[in-house]
């Protein structure tokens, strides 16, 4: 029987996935021939964390984020069930980030389940009918495999691609949003998300509703500010280079899994437009529920792994 050292990154977003499609932890371990206990403790650690990678020995604080998900990577293992292939890469930390993620999170430490149901969680996702792997193998010292100068953060997509947006919050979410060709400037995102999507929510929760959105530049221009003022739109301000605080990376997760396994994959562009969105609409709200309400724990969690103190 395996032991939990011995099981790599993909196997374990293969066990969380499965406990995810809300199967017993006893039949998970069973399928994969690892003790229950092992699972039992990995998905603890996924339910706390948000991550399903391993860390190894003492780091420099790196957050691991699904830059992509490759749609027709199959894997044929042994049941005949397409397998997802996936692209990881590592965001390193610098000192001034770690020292502002901790601050964030010290701020938002006392919020309640309550008070992060008022947040709409949204961000853009790729998704991609190929791999993008291009991959280089080199030899480097053993240990140093994730020191900022040994990582190159690279996006190649030879193929169909398509970028989505969507957001999540208790008990809600929005329609999967495909973004056209070309850049999402500013005023695109006005048009195409905050009006027809983002402000219906406003409407529905009221004036305690918060909405939650990256750093990225099209999010912070000042016609995006000023729409949000003037539709009366609280913003939550987000710390830097922080997806792995974000639920909505599981639920990226969690739909790529979904359109992976369909009985007919997608193998253009418009039925990849078709599978997300029917995907989208099946995926189980109790799934994205429970991931708002994982809030409370990352944060704790980052306060601990920072090494800071949590505030009483």
């Amino acid at each position: 029987m395996p032991s939990r050292r011995h099981i790599d990154d993909f196997m374990r977003g293969r066990i969380i996935g499965k406990i995810e499609e809300r199967r017993k932890i006893t039949d998970v371990a069973m399928k994969f021939d690892i003790a229950h206990s092992v699972v039992s403790r990995m998905w603890k650690s996924f339910k706390t964390t948000g991550m399903c990678s391993r860390r190894h020995g003492e780091v420099v604080l790196e957050v691991r984020r699904l830059q992509k998900t490759d749609i027709s990577s199959y894997q044929q293992k042994g049941t005949g069930t397409p397998q997802l292939s996936r692209s990881v890469a590592c965001v390193p930390l610098t000192r001034q980030h770690r020292t502002a993620r901790l601050q964030w999170c010290r701020e938002h430490h006392n919020w309640t389940e309550q008070d992060w149901a008022c947040v709409l969680f949204s961000d853009e996702s790729r998704f991609s009918l190929s791999s993008d792997c291009r991959r280089q193998l080199i030899w480097r010292e053993s240990g140093t495999a994730y020191r900022p100068e040994n990582i190159q953060e690279k996006d190649r997509y030879p193929t169909c691609s398509i970028m989505v947006w969507v957001g999540i919050m208790i008990n809600g979410r929005t329609r999967l949003h495909v973004v056209a060709n070309g850049t999402m400037t500013g005023q695109r995102y006005i048009d195409e998300v905050l009006l027809p999507h983002v402000r219906l929510f406003r409407g529905a929760v009221g004036d305690k509703f918060v909405f939650m959105v990256d750093n990225a530049t099209c999010h912070r221009t000042l016609v995006v500010q000023d729409c949000l003022d003037s539709e009366g739109i609280q913003r939550l301000v987000w710390s830097a280079r922080s997806p792995d605080l974000n639920p909505i990376e599981n639920v990226w997760d969690a739909l790529g899994r979904q359109v992976a396994g369909r009985n007919y994959p997608p193998t253009n562009k418009n039925t990849l437009i078709r599978a997300l969105t029917e995907e989208w609409d099946k995926l189980p709200q109790q799934l994205l529920d429970n991931v708002v309400q994982s809030m409370v724990r990352r944060v704790k969690y980052c306060i601990i792994l920072l090494g800071g103190h949590i505030p009483y």
